[in-house]
């Protein structure tokens, strides 16, 4: 029932868009400037067989995935090392906490004047977007950890190595992923934004030269590519984190558990149990 929920969702947004831009509806939105279902949907066909479509593809991905990589390793380097260091935590903690509130994209300028060229500038930014979700998520995660493990750790006599690699950093898993799926739909606003900004090839770039030649339905077209890929890495990301995280207790979802989820099941109600009495003592005379 649910997944025919899902799909009639969608499908049912589409038969209302059609019928809105098909009958030029103007009561205080105006849709008779969108172009249709039919039409995008057309401008599409047309777009995917050409090779400009795939090449703006793959300068996208490449961007998202080098800085989205490079976010994860610092993120997760950086937000360790300040919940578990205090030198850390003084050194780093004042220069996160006053650059992660400047939105990614107010970096393009910082991209141009810092790094040679407009490739590496938007890597930059999309790494920027990508790192902080990541750093606050890990060292939140790391912070939240029972001190009991590394102490019984420690007892058997291993060192900080062991800790990090045996207990913070598995302990650590669940939060980490969530700042990576944060992480990787921040990226796409920010990566999209640049080549608005600053890039030569790519989705947004594409989809900003659209609009400028008033080609409306490929405009359409670019954002529904953002969106599927947006869709697809963020389920990656999230499927990736499942199996690594496989070995974590799941709750069972309503209506019975699913095949690989455990259950707790409610503890035994205790019986009242049957006194004895004792032997009465005779007195003694």
């Amino acid at each position: 029932m649910r997944r025919l929920v899902r799909i009639a969702s969608p499908l049912a947004a589409l038969g209302l868009w059609q019928v809105l831009t098909s009958l030029d509806v103007n009561l205080w939105l105006r849709f008779e400037q969108f172009p249709t279902v039919v039409e995008v949907a057309s401008a599409f066909a047309d777009r995917v067989g050409t090779e400009a479509y795939w090449q703006d593809l793959g300068h996208s991905l490449r961007r998202i995935t080098v800085g989205f990589l490079l976010a994860a390793v610092l993120g997760v380097a950086a937000g360790t090392a300040v919940a578990r260091s205090r030198w850390a935590a003084d050194v780093l903690g004042p220069l996160v906490e006053a650059v992660r509130p400047v939105p990614a994209i107010a970096l393009v300028p910082v991209a141009i004047l810092l790094l040679p060229t407009n490739e590496q500038g938007i890597v930059f930014i999309t790494c920027a977007a990508a790192l902080f979700p990541v750093l606050v998520s890990t060292r939140h995660a790391v912070r939240a950890l029972s001190p009991v493990w590394e102490e019984a750790v420690l007892t058997l006599g291993g060192g900080r190595a062991r800790v990090l690699f045996s207990v913070v950093l598995p302990g650590a898993l669940p939060g980490i992923f969530g700042g990576l799926s944060v992480g990787i739909g921040v990226s796409w606003i920010c990566v999209i934004s640049a080549e608005m900004i600053s890039g030569e090839y790519g989705v947004g770039y594409r989809t900003w030269q659209d609009y400028t030649v008033v080609d409306y339905p490929g405009v359409f077209v670019g954002m529904a590519t953002i969106g599927a890929l947006g869709w697809l890495t963020s389920t990656a990301v999230e499927t990736l984190g499942r199996r690594v995280t496989s070995w974590l207790p799941r709750p069972a979802e309503r209506g019975g558990a699913g095949p690989g989820r455990t259950t707790v099941s409610p503890a035994p109600a205790r019986t009242p149990s049957r006194s004895v009495p004792l032997p009465e003592k005779e007195p003694v005379p």
